[in-house]
């Protein structure tokens, strides 16, 4: 896979990265939170939708600006580190490590919902301890998929959701051709402004995913062009499909209170609209979608607290160990799915979500702003086309974050709070009390020696889906 100069070659194309990069945004995850959307919001998912699809382009922009920029690098701590300053860098990687902490709990999750009304006398800690356990021994056996099985998995969730769609529209018009046009769903007078941001935080961890394509950058042919057309074009296709989807979801179903299980709304619409037979395809597919997602999220955090352990960001002994037979990051495998485990039985997946987007609007916020600050002040790019691209639209995607980060849940501000206040005191250690730069947390740049470190494999580096 590697050329002799140490680089990885250029094989991918547009077509290559689109489908990589909805394998790592997993287009079924509308069906995890749309219960719990319903709820916060009404019956105005269609709604949330919209809003945060627009909300998040302005920020997939900011990251298209500045993935020219910085091909290779591709990560947002990597940018705010080189536009503003390394420690500034280094609490942004901090907070978005977050996110990846609390990846995995969203396919535990995830699964428990589908799994606990189906088996109600099984306690919920042997479902979280089973499927924890699974993940976890799954990345401890060095489990690797073929590229081939995310465009498998891809396609076959795909399906699911036309199939979804269809099978609704087939509903909706049985129960009466009128309610396949409507905008309630959109906008009605029990629809506020709260409700709509508090619905946003829940649905917008949905769209994250979408700069890790920027991580292909050097299997890409003409990545500046290539690869910011990608973000673009996932964020747009995702965006629609979740709104179509909501939208026959919501109309065929506005209170979704009737269900027994409100967080597993989806399997009972199943049930309903395509009997024993779809529910049970649907189940598989969400419940695969699910462990593959878990399994991928867990090998993702446990290289990056690798790559933290190497660099001795952590302890060396602890995070940048590898077994010796397998090369594998034993202790983070298993303290991950420790983490996970303890953790999923106390927390929900709506405050799941709100954490995860906590970690996510830091990364968005700064990203944002690296634009303004390389663009419009290093650049000097001062016309009005300058003013409008790079500063006028990053502004505007951090004041939509700021929005959505006004409505977060309150369990994920003290978390995101306690988080960020450890990484300012590792820093502040890291650092000698800020006397010399901070380490960089980058997974693919160079050791201590200075020699360049060649990036993980494809297939261990493409986040949720391997």
């Amino acid at each position: 896979m590697n050329s002799s100069n140490g680089e990885l070659k250029r094989t991918l194309n547009f077509f290559s990265v689109f489908i990589l990069g909805l394998g790592l945004l997993v287009p079924t995850s509308a069906f995890f939170v749309f219960g719990i959307a319903s709820q916060i919001t009404n019956g105005h998912v269609p709604a949330v939708y919209v809003f945060a699809t627009v909300a998040i382009l302005f920020t997939v922009l900011s990251y298209a600006k500045m993935s020219k920029v910085y091909p290779k690098a591709g990560s947002a701590y990597t940018y705010v580190q080189q536009t503003f300053h390394p420690n500034i860098g280094f609490l942004v990687g901090w907070g978005a490590l977050m996110d990846y902490l609390f990846l995995p709990l969203t396919y535990v999750l995830s699964v428990t919902i589908y799994l606990a009304p189906l088996f109600p006398s099984v306690p919920l800690w042997i479902w979280v301890v089973t499927i924890m356990t699974i993940i976890t021994l799954s990345n401890l056996f060095n489990v690797k998929i073929a590229v081939s099985f995310t465009t498998l998995l891809i396609i076959i969730q795909l399906i699911t959701i036309v199939l979804f769609v269809i099978l609704l529209i087939h509903y909706q018009s049985v129960q009466g051709q009128e309610q396949l046009i409507s905008l309630h769903s959109f906008y009605s007078s029990s629809l506020n402004a709260p409700m709509l941001l508090s619905g946003a935080v829940i649905v917008a961890y949905t769209f994250i995913g979408f700069d890790a394509v920027s991580t292909l950058a050097e299997e890409t042919h003409n990545p500046t062009k290539t690869i910011p057309k990608v973000m673009l074009s996932l964020a747009l296709f995702i965006g629609i499909t979740y709104v179509i989807l909501t939208y026959f979801m919501q109309t065929a179903f506005p209170d979704v209170t009737i269900f027994s299980n409100p967080d597993g709304v989806a399997f009972e619409i199943a049930q309903t609209i395509g009997g024993m037979l779809f529910s049970s395809f649907f189940l598989g597919v969400v419940i695969a979608s699910c462990l593959v997602g878990g399994v991928s999220a867990q090998m993702g955090i446990s290289r990056l607290l690798f790559a933290m352990g190497r660099d001795r960001v952590l302890p060396n002994k602890v995070f940048g160990y590898l077994h010796p037979k397998t090369g594998i990051p034993v202790f983070n495998i298993v303290l991950t799915g420790v983490f996970g485990g303890l953790l999923s039985l106390y927390l929900t997946l709506d405050q799941v979500a709100s954490i995860i987007s906590f970690g996510a609007y830091i990364a968005f916020t700064f990203v944002n702003l690296c634009v303004i600050r390389h663009y419009y002040f290093k650049q000097r790019n001062h016309s009005v086309k300058g003013v409008l691209q790079y500063v006028l639209l990053p502004l505007l995607g951090i004041i939509f974050i700021a929005l959505m980060w006004y409505n977060i849940s309150h369990i994920a501000l003290v978390l995101g709070a306690v988080w960020n206040s450890l990484g300012f005191v590792i820093l502040l250690f890291l650092t000698k009390g800020f006397r010399k730069p901070a380490p960089s947390l980058a997974m693919n740049d160079t050791d201590n020696s200075g020699k360049v470190i060649v990036p993980l494999p494809l297939e261990e580096r493409i986040g949720r889906n391997f």
